[in-house]
């Protein structure tokens, strides 16, 4: 099991597009793999935030927010140890 951090500021260029989604879904996907922990970070709009968890719930074992602010935040945590 690795631990991935993924930068969601670093999918899109400068703004992100609700049209690009599926695209920024792919490229998260491609960067997390299967039964991985995975940490979400970066500038990003919360629909996008959002749209990623959705589509990793299933995918990875572990999913952590990070932030300055908040520190980490475990959205969710699938290991049974």
């Amino acid at each position: 099991m690795n631990k991935i951090k993924i930068n969601l500021k670093e999918l899109f260029e400068q703004t992100a597009k609700l049209d690009k989604l599926p695209e920024y879904i792919e490229k998260a996907l491609s960067l997390t793999g299967e039964g991985n922990e995975v940490t979400l970070t970066g500038q990003a709009p919360i629909w996008l935030y959002l749209a990623v968890a959705h589509v990793l719930h299933g995918k990875v074992v572990k999913l952590t927010y990070s932030s300055p602010v908040t520190g980490d935040v475990v959205i969710f945590d699938h290991n049974p140890f």
